[in-house]
């Protein structure tokens, strides 16, 4: 007797394989939406979280990072002025950077960052052009970061001694797939990090302590080394104060230094509280917070001034130009010079592992800000709230962007400091924002001053490499595009998140229930006797109501129709003694109308009518004029979002239009 073959795999089969997969991509999709509703992620208990100190680490896989490709960038940009142009970098830093970032974790709690401090200050489109743009330079600084630590992970295994012979000219290759890895974790769900960042960034850093401390001893016993750096700068620049002036102008090269401060507050929500700590109030969280941004701040500064120092004088100035053995891995040539050949291995194979997971750390970072803004603005897709499906195209991106540099990771500097420079700019001007608001002269002084000194720095840089604004331009066209694109989409989807009647509206509705539900849609105006009187009698005439029906007027503002998605609030008044009246505040007429409708169906059980007259003008100007102002042709607006939220006929709300 033989088995049974077994059934083919039909349409149902391929659906149900469609539907696992769909639900897989889309997986925690509800509970993004539901926890983004108002524009504020809402994270968990303050109480809850991590020590400062593991924070820092994950944090620090984006920061510390660095180290594997700065000295490099430096010595490449100064020359024999890299130690003093990276101690005016390290100055900077804790003068300028750190400061203007603690103040950002009192002002920005959640993670948010400047760009939640920026889009308070200003409202409607303005306000929502002026984050599309700061969104397309945060996409710079982190998808940059991802490629160009890969790039340079694979740079460092590539370099490598025993490998050098296999792996020859496969930077491309190699890079495309650490990118690739790095999106596979995400995809399968990138949970808790970091106990893995602790473990990465404590070896990491050891073994840096190790190449700094035999740097110094060779910098030491070789006495000839420090007379002949301090003899050729002497020669080439002439006095301290020359020295002093290039490096002040050199500086802005060296802006990658300053990466990790906008990682730093994004990942704020993983820190623990106190546990009297509130999401209104949360001083504990805060003040973990600076204590991350400090240390990290302090460590880098040290290891920054140590690694220019050492590399500088230890390493032929033809090693790190393009094809020398310490481009984009000065420490790491030290390490393999000094130290031999199996620490210089362990110390390559510890570099690659945390420049992978410094992408790790950026990808973070993207997903936890861009689902923030582009949904509640309706400027992307529903299923960008999603992790999933934001990885994939994250993922795609930076393989375009690691193609379009050719896994260069010189030619990716320029991209990343404008990237950094920008977001830190713009901190600074949030932070000089709101002490000036709090009336403080002296810290009001003290931040203007820092926001020109990093003005000047990002102006500089964007002079010198125009690559890097290019490329953020890049970015920024894409997402304004894309943006509104999807705005155009998403144009007739039914926005609210909830109704919410007060007392005298419910008791309008329950009242009209017993004999019929009618709305009559109303501009308002003079809101006087003669408006509502000769309003009612052509609704009538127009659509044979007879006297005896009764009637409620509704009528729409328009507060902000830059906002997507909101809250509605129904408020009832009795006008003149005689006409009922629901007050709504709203983004759009139609959106908020549409809703009530339904609202009403839901509450009732009954179909509501709604009366409008036509408007008068161009179709396609009415068009822009519901897009941009949320106005226009609002009978037909209202109808389509009706029928897109309700399919069933028979149960959607009835449109008349006279």
């Amino acid at each position: 007797m033989t088995a049974p073959a077994p059934a083919p795999a039909g349409p149902d089969a391929g659906a149900s394989v469609r539907h696992r997969l769909r639900a897989w991509m889309l997986e925690g999709l509800a509970d993004m939406a539901k926890h983004q509703q108002g524009g504020q992620a809402q994270p968990e208990p303050a109480h809850r979280g991590q020590r400062w100190w593991r924070v820092m680490c994950l944090t620090g896989v984006d920061y510390f990072s660095t180290l594997g490709y700065q000295p490099g960038i430096a010595a490449l940009a100064a020359g024999l002025l890299s130690p003093i142009a990276t101690i005016v970098l390290v100055i900077v830093t804790l003068a300028g950077a750190l400061p203007v970032y603690r103040r950002v974790a009192e002002e920005s709690p959640r993670g948010q960052g400047s760009i939640a401090m920026l889009e308070r200050l200003l409202s409607f489109w303005k306000g929502k052009l002026f984050v599309l743009t700061l969104l397309g330079f945060a996409a710079t600084d982190f998808l940059i970061t991802i490629t160009l630590s890969a790039a340079d992970a694979s740079t460092h295994l590539v370099e490598n001694p025993h490998v050098n012979s296999v792996l020859h000219n496969q930077q491309m290759v190699i890079t495309l797939v650490l990118v690739a890895l790095l999106g596979a974790v995400f995809l399968k769900g990138f949970l808790e990090a970091i106990g893995v960042a602790v473990a990465l960034v404590g070896l990491y850093l050891a073994l840096n302590v190790a190449v700094v401390v035999v740097g110094l001893w060779h910098v030491a016993t070789a006495g000839h080394v420090v007379t002949d750096w301090s003899h050729a700068l002497t020669t080439e620049h002439g006095n301290v104060l020359a020295m002093v002036g290039v490096a002040l102008l050199v500086f802005p090269k060296l802006a990658l230094g300053l990466s990790g401060f906008e990682t730093g507050v994004a990942v704020m929500p993983h820190v623990e509280g106190d546990a009297n700590d509130t999401e209104a109030k949360p001083e504990g969280r805060i003040r973990g917070a600076k204590k991350l941004l400090t240390t990290s701040a302090v460590i880098m500064s040290c290891f920054l001034i140590l690694t220019s120092f050492i590399t500088t004088l230890l390493i032929p100035e033809n090693e790190f130009k393009p094809g020398g053995q310490a481009n984009g891995r000065a420490l790491a040539y030290l390490a393999h010079e000094y130290l031999g050949s199996a620490f210089g291995t362990v110390y390559d194979v510890s570099t690659i592992a945390i420049l992978w997971f410094a992408g790790a750390s950026a990808m973070a970072g993207l997903l936890n800000l861009m689902p923030q803004y582009l949904p509640r603005y309706g400027m992307a897709p529903h299923w960008a709230r999603a992790v999933r499906p934001m990885v994939l195209v994250f993922t795609l991106v930076a393989f375009l962007v690691t193609w379009l540099f050719d896994a260069d990771v010189d030619a990716q500097g320029g991209a990343y400091a404008t990237g950094v420079l920008v977001l830190i700019s713009s901190a600074a001007i949030a932070v000089t924002i709101a002490v000036r608001r709090a009336r403080q002269r002296g810290w009001t002084i003290g931040f203007a001053v820092i926001s020109l000194v990093f003005l000047y720095t990002t102006v500089v840089n964007v002079i010198e490499r125009p690559d890097g604004v290019k490329i953020g331009a890049c970015f920024i066209a894409g997402i304004i595009l894309l943006s509104f694109l999807s705005r155009v989409a998403r144009a007739f989807e039914l926005r609210v998140t909830s109704v919410v009647f007060d007392d005298t509206a419910e008791k309008f509705i329950r009242d009209a229930a017993q004999h019929g539900i009618r709305f009559i849609a109303n501009e308002p105006d003079q809101r006087d006797v003669a408006e509502y009187r000769d309003k009612l009698l052509q609704i009538r005439t127009d659509n044979d109501i007879p006297t005896a029906d009764d009637v409620i007027f509704v009528e729409v503002t328009v507060v902000d129709p830059s906002e997507f998605e909101s809250e509605l609030r129904v408020r009832g008044e009795v006008l003149h003694g005689r006409y009922r009246v629901l007050c709504v505040e709203s983004s759009t007429i139609s959106n908020a109308l549409a809703a009530l409708l339904l609202h009403v169906r839901d509450m009732t059980g009954q179909r509501p009518h709604i009366y409008f007259e036509w408007t008068e003008g161009n179709p396609f100007a009415q068009f822009l004029r519901f897009f941009l102002f949320g106005q226009g042709e609002v009978a037909p607006v209202t109808r389509e979002v009706l029928r897109e939220a309700e399919p069933d006929r028979d149960r959607r709300p009835r449109v008349h239009v006279g």
